[in-house]
């Protein structure tokens, strides 16, 4: 396909796709595309290295239970020793190595780590490099969408889908070191924290892009944004809460842009504002909404990524479970 006489020649989906992740067949060794360089390793290489990732992963998960009885035995053990109680006759015979062990830990190590912890362990040491993209055939108003998320997510790289498959979408991700993987769809979005996942879905509502504003939308800055999580108090939603904050970089301490997570019974508001500090008082602070808005709710949790058909599931919405006494999910 060519373009205007004089111009450069138009890039098709496919070259496109092929300039922004290598040819994968060829062992492309690096692209330059919008001033990033994406280091592409050979496919052979990738392969063993994403392969020995999943075995050490899974060789993790299988000590969990391990640490999880050794765990037990050690919180008797205290308990017992704090009370001035007697021990456990099912203890007595490993109690002086496990007393050893006690003595060594401190309050970082006291509780038995797992493959959850693993999974965002290195987060905030390097900035996360984000890949947008949408489904087949998207309206115009989801690639707008999609190009307004692009701008509010620092260091993310926004792609056309093309008729390219899930998996060889995952794949090259992998490849070119990207840690987060986010489809949009209509009214959906899956996100998927690369190696090894977890893939959180939800639904999406109401959404108002940024030409949508009454009085229009304050200039999208640059800088890293502060991110505030609301009420995710429980176990799904502290990891929910993971997911979501480490799509975005740590900020400086001065930063004046601010987006916001806020749940309400499952719930989610998203919020995105700049502030202004009113002269020289510290108490009265200017909010104004830069945008785009919407609501969320998250419906799944898959212990893989988006390829994995047969992946376990975390959690699942059911219908059932929207009781007065089940209410509280995140």
């Amino acid at each position: 396909m060519r373009g205007i006489k004089g111009s450069r020649p138009i890039l098709t989906t496919n070259r496109l796709f092929r300039r922004l992740f290598g040819n994968a067949l060829t062992g492309t060794k690096s692209v330059i595309l919008a001033g990033l360089d994406l280091t592409v390793p050979p496919t052979s290489a990738s392969h063993r290295r994403q392969s020995r990732l999943r075995r050490e992963y899974l060789y993790r998960k299988s000590l969990s239970a391990a640490s999880t009885s050794t765990y037990e035995s050690k919180r008797r053990i205290r308990e017992a020793l704090s009370q001035g109680k007697p021990l456990p006759t099912e203890l007595r015979a490993g109690y002086d190595k496990l007393k050893s062990e006690i003595d060594a830990e401190d309050a970082k190590h006291d509780r038995p780590a797992s493959h959850v912890d693993d999974e965002y362990g290195d987060a905030g040491w390097n900035d996360p490099r984000v890949c947008m993209t949408t489904s087949r055939a998207p309206s115009s108003r989801l690639k707008q969408f999609a190009k307004e998320m692009k701008l509010l997510i620092p260091n993310s790289t926004r792609i056309n889908r093309g008729s390219h498959r899930v998996d060889e979408l995952v794949e090259q991700c992998k490849t070119s070191d990207f840690n987060d993987l986010v489809v949009g769809r209509a009214g959906r979005a899956d996100c998927l924290p690369l190696p090894l996942g977890p893939t959180a879905y939800f639904t999406l509502s109401g959404a108002v892009l940024r030409h949508d504003l009454e009085g229009g939308a304050a200039p999208m800055s640059e800088a890293y944004p502060h991110v505030i999580l609301n009420q995710f108090q429980t176990e799904l939603g502290r990891r929910v809460g993971n997911i979501l904050k480490c799509l975005f970089p740590v900020p400086k301490l001065d930063t004046r842009r601010v987006v916001t997570f806020s749940n309400s019974d499952g719930h989610i508001s998203f919020r995105h504002h700049v502030y202004k500090k009113e002269g020289n008082k510290e108490d009265k602070v200017t909010l104004y909404e830069v945008g785009p808005r919407f609501e969320m709710r998250l419906y799944q949790v898959k212990l893989g990524t988006l390829e994995m058909k047969d992946a376990e599931n975390e959690y699942v919405l059911r219908p059932y479970i929207n009781t007065a006494s089940k209410r509280r999910v995140l």
